[in-house]
């Protein structure tokens, strides 16, 4: 039997090299799921292309990067982490950040995410989570969007560096987010894969790549953060478009058939829900 994975896109909107490559690797079948930093400075210009195409678009919460120019501060992401885990995080900044980047996403699509998922993960972070699902039940009652959770993918033959990250970052809300979101019956990808450092160019992705689809069970997700282009020649651009060109080569069929890997969007199980409606008679 085939292996469906969920292969999510991530950080739609933060540039037009990172746009043109998530179009272009959801229309050639090689993503399907599309992460989007809604206040971002592409997004609003480049989302109805995503519409158009057969992709699960969810909501990439963002906590921790000012996108735009004269934009507000963010804490950077250690510090984030110790304000939740202190419980010092303000419950109105959250929600008003919140607020703000769903109504973006309404205002492109006109309808509810598919998932939600975090900017550097956190969406998983106490204080965040709980107001996170607060606002899902309040906008849209029984059909809430499914959550991206954090837990890592088998792991054998990745290295231990990318090992260790991957358990730290499952350390960091991945059992409580799958706890509370099954308690109130949302569905959620079974694991992660995806994680490392963001280095080593073309060869290193793909000898990764081939590692997580070996890894790789019914239901998982792999994360990545691929581009068309890498203009401002920044390291994290550079590896950007290695991604891309690794996802975007012919190479790729032939690692998921030996593999025995489907992508696929979420596949319905047991806790399955109706298409999210449209907005209207979503809010009480």
């Amino acid at each position: 039997m085939s292996k469906r994975i969920i292969v999510c896109g991530d950080d739609f909107g933060m540039n037009g090299d990172i746009d043109e490559g998530m179009l272009a690797l959801a229309g050639m079948g090689r993503l399907s799921a599309v992460s989007c930093l809604t206040l971002g400075p592409t997004f609003a210009a480049n989302a109805g292309r995503l519409g158009l195409l057969n992709v699960d678009i969810g909501l990439h919460v963002n906590f921790t990067e000012a996108l735009t120019p004269g934009a507000e501060a963010m804490p950077a992401l250690n510090r984030l982490i110790l304000s939740a885990y202190a419980g010092r995080l303000d419950a109105a900044w959250i929600d008003a950040q919140l607020e703000r980047q769903f109504d973006a996403f309404e205002a492109a699509f006109g309808r509810a995410p598919d998932y939600v998922d975090g900017h550097q993960h956190v969406h998983q972070l106490p204080g965040i989570r709980a107001r996170l699902l607060l606002l899902l039940k309040r906008r849209y009652g029984s059909c809430m969007p499914w959550l991206r959770q954090t837990a890592p993918g088998m792991l054998s033959g990745i290295p231990l560096k990318e090992a260790f990250k991957a358990h730290v970052i499952g350390a960091l809300g991945s059992a409580a987010l799958a706890r509370e979101a099954g308690r109130d019956g949302m569905r959620t990808n079974r694991r992660m894969l995806g994680v490392y450092g963001f280095e080593g160019g073309k060869r290193r992705y793909a000898d990764l790549l081939q590692n997580w689809l070996f890894n790789a069970r019914d239901g998982d997700l792999l994360m990545c953060h691929p581009a068309m282009d890498c203009k401002d020649g920044s390291p994290m651009s550079r590896q950007r478009r290695a991604e891309f060109d690794v996802l975007a080569s012919p190479k790729l069929g032939d690692w998921l058939n030996v593999n025995g890997v489907h992508i696929t969007r979420l596949p319905a199980g047991a806790h399955a829900m109706a298409d999210a409606p449209r907005l209207a008679g979503l809010r009480p």
